[in-house]
C-alpha cells in the first residue's frame, strides 16, 4: 500500500476495536492486497475472499453439515468466513438472504448451522466492499447490517508519484510475497485490551455522545446515529490516540473519526433534500452540522 496512511490507520483502528470495515470505492484500489496484507503482517492469522453474486448461498459463506456415511454422522464443513481476515466483495451484490448471514458473525463473533454455534477465529475482522459507481444487479445493504460496520471508508486512487512506485515495484514480483509476519496474535490481543486502557476525559466523552445525538435532530435526516454508534466513536477515539502513541484522547480524534464511524448510520432524507431544503448536503457537511449544535469543549489536555 502506497499513500494510504490514513485510510490504513482507519482499518487497524476498526481492528485494535474488534470491529469491522466497509469499503465504498472502485475496483481496483488495493482492497484485496489491504486485506491480504494485514494477515500476512499477523502471524496465525489467515484471509480468505468471497466474491459476492446474486446466486452466493448463505452456506457458500459459513458452511454446511454433510453426512458422513462412513461414520454415520453429520459433519460441519467450516465456510470461508473462518478466517481471520475476510474480503467481502462485493457485498451488495448478494443477495438480502445471503447478507443477512453475515449478522451474527459480525455481532457475535460466532455462527451457527443446524442449531449449533461455531466459534470465530479471533482476531476476526471483515472487509466488505461495495462499487458505488454500478448499482444495476445491486441490493442495498439494511440499516441493521450498515449499524454492525465499525466504520466506513474509502481508499481511492493513488497519487502520481505513488502510482509511479507502485509500478516499479511490481516489475518481477509483487510485494505482498515478501511481506512477513511483524506481530503475533498474542500482541495484537495486547493492543486490543490496551485501547481500553486509553483515558477519556468525561467533558469530552459527554461532547461525544452529544454530537452523536445531534444526527438525530437534524432537520434532514429520517434516522440518526444509534447507541450502537456512540459506543464505537468513543472506542474509536480511544484507538486512533493509542495509534499516535497518546495515553488520552484529544477532540481532534473525535473529530476526525465522526465521519467514517457515523455518516454510514445515518438515514438521511432525500426527499428533504431533493426539495432544496438540504441542497448540497453531503455527509461531510453532516460532520459540519453538528458541531454547529456541539461546539468543541474548551479543555486543556495532558496537564
Amino acid at each position: 500500500m502506497r499513500g494510504k496512511r490514513d485510510e490504513i490507520s482507519l482499518v487497524l483502528c476498526a481492528l485494535f476495536c474488534r470491529g469491522h470495515v466497509l469499503l465504498e470505492d472502485v475496483p481496483g484500489t488495493a482492497k484485496t492486497v489491504l486485506a491480504r496484507a494485514i494477515a500476512k503482517s499477523i502471524e496465525g492469522a489467515r484471509s480468505s475472499r468471497v466474491q459476492c453474486t446474486p446466486d452466493l448461498q448463505p452456506t457458500d459463506l459459513t458452511g454446511l453439515s454433510i453426512y458422513n456415511q462412513k461414520e454415520r454422522e453429520f459433519e460441519f464443513h467450516a465456510g470461508p468466513i473462518f478466517a481471520g481476515i475476510v474480503l467481502v466483495d462485493e457485498i451488495n451484490r448478494a443477495m438480502p438472504r445471503t447478507q443477512s448471514a453475515l449478522l451474527e458473525a459480525m455481532a457475535e463473533r460466532q455462527i451457527t448451522v443446524d442449531g449449533e454455534s461455531h466459534q470465530l477465529p479471533d482476531p476476526f475482522l471483515i472487509l466488505a466492499t461495495q462499487n458505488p459507481l454500478d448499482h444495476e444487479g445491486t441490493f442495498p445493504l439494511p440499516e441493521a447490517q450498515l449499524d454492525r460496520f465499525f466504520l466506513k471508508t474509502t481508499l481511492g486512487y493513488p497519487n502520481l508519484d505513488d502510482e509511479l512506485r507502485i509500478v516499479q515495484a511490481q516489475l518481477h514480483d509483487h510485494p505482498l510475497n515478501s511481506l512477513g509476519p511483524v506481530i503475533g496474535v498474542s500482541d495484537l490481543r495486547r493492543i486490543q485490551a490496551a485501547v481500553e486502557d486509553v483515558y477519556i476525559d468525561p467533558i469530552i466523552q459527554r461532547w461525544l455522545i452529544e454530537l452523536v445525538r445531534a444526527t438525530r435532530e437534524l432537520e434532514f435526516v429520517t434516522v440518526g446515529a444509534s447507541v450502537r454508534g456512540s459506543l464505537a466513536l468513543e472506542r474509536a477515539a480511544r484507538a486512533r490516540a493509542l495509534i499516535h502513541g497518546r495515553p488520552f484522547v484529544e477532540p481532534e480524534d473525535v473529530e476526525v473519526l465522526f465521519e467514517p464511524v457515523l455518516a454510514h448510520r445515518v438515514l438521511l432524507n432525500l426527499y428533504r433534500l431533493e426539495a432544496g431544503n438540504g441542497d448540497g448536503l453531503v455527509h461531510l457537511d453532516l460532520v459540519r452540522r453538528c458541531l454547529e449544535l456541539v461546539p468543541r469543549p474548551g479543555i486543556a489536555l495532558g496537564d
